[in-house]
């Protein structure tokens, strides 16, 4: 049996606050943020996006870095960290611990894989799993970069049998096109987007590439090779303008628009497969750490989810509008709502030492 699950999507809020971009958060069952929590990863901007996440009420709150989050990427902080907060400088390891301990019902996902199970009273009682990574492609000294050259290798790590992806970047031509109509977007995330199927991708990162895409893929055997594109049309969404009160709302549900033609779900029993490769996912605890969680025959039963999987909705959630220098000044863009058929729990075979 599958129930409506409601996911409050906002990405690149860089510091501000709801109250301060002028919008409220929905009600809804789970709240997505794609990363750039702050604008430059500074302590007290960290605490006051966990402060407002942790407050919002939403049983599950899942979250990724973005590039502008610099101290969570303690690496990165080691070599660029002076630039940014001149002899200020943070501890990355405070401010990584004051994510992944602020409050249970959020997780912080480094590039790893977990299942939730949604079981407070009078919630969907659904569970699926999600794939996060705060990495983007893009030109000069931020975090969480890598270069073309890892791409692939990148983005291989999501497991097949994902059911949302939330990244930091685009995938390429998808939601990713700048005023100068140039597309930003990663190939292959595209491309991985294209071999796991997800019903749902949340990115964020261009601001002006704020809005929703249907993706419907060609058949399996079809786009097999590995440089395939896989795309058998898109369409593209319609929200309401900037301004506008109405909700922002993507209905994958049947009951507003087309349903969603998505039925390979991981949480679901999925057809016989004859590949018996194994390989082992991350699942991520309530307090954000990460630990192994083999997964049996994860690869076979991917590509057995694969062929149910045949449209996927891209959605770009970013808040803040403009980018810099923001001419004409800042402006911000409303949340956008994602209702989506999720199997419950009781009915699926997922492993309690996956689930969150």
């Amino acid at each position: 049996m599958r129930r409506k699950t409601r996911f409050v999507c906002v990405s690149d809020t860089h510091g501000y606050t709801p109250s301060e971009a002028g919008f409220k958060l929905p009600a809804g069952d789970v709240l997505i943020h794609a990363g750039d929590l702050t604008n430059k990863g500074s302590m007290p901007e960290l605490r006051r996006t966990l402060d407002w996440i942790s407050k919002a009420d939403f049983e599950m709150k899942l979250i990724v870095a973005g590039n502008h989050d610099i101290t969570l990427d303690p690496e990165f902080y080691a070599k660029h960290g002076q630039s940014f907060h001149g002899d200020h400088l943070e501890d990355p390891r405070q401010c990584i611990e004051l994510v992944t301990r602020s409050e249970p019902s959020i997780v912080f996902f480094q590039h790893q894989a977990a299942v939730i199970r949604l079981t407070r009273a009078g919630g969907p009682k659904t569970a699926f799993k999600v794939f996060g990574s705060p990495y983007s492609q893009f030109q000069g000294d931020w975090a969480f970069g890598y270069e073309s050259s890892n791409a692939t290798t990148l983005w291989d790590l999501i497991p097949l049998d994902t059911d949302i992806i939330v990244t930091h970047t685009p995938p390429r031509s998808h939601c990713d096109q700048k005023p100068n109509g140039m597309f930003v977007g990663c190939d292959a995330l595209r491309r991985a987007l294209s071999r796991v199927r997800p019903p749902l991708a949340i990115c964020g990162h261009v601001h002006e590439g704020r809005g929703y895409e249907r993706v419907r893929w060609e058949p399996a055997l079809i786009s097999a090779g590995p440089d395939a594109d896989g795309v058998d049309g898109v369409s593209r969404g319609l929200l309401p303008p900037p301004g506008s009160k109405k909700q922002s709302l993507v209905d994958l549900t049947g009951k507003r628009t087309e349903r969603l033609d998505n039925e390979g779900f991981s949480c679901s029993p999925a057809p016989p497969s004859p590949m018996s490769n194994s390989s082992a996912g991350l699942a991520v605890s309530e307090q954000g750490s990460a630990r192994s969680v083999g997964v049996a025959d994860i690869q076979g039963r991917g590509h057995a989810l694969q062929t149910l999987r045949k449209e996927t909705c891209i959605v770009n959630a970013a808040v803040v509008a403009t980018s810099w220098p923001h001419q004409g000044g800042k402006r911000f863009n409303a949340p956008i709502v994602v209702d989506l058929e999720l199997p419950m729990w009781q009915d699926t075979t997922a492993n309690d030492s996956q689930c969150i």
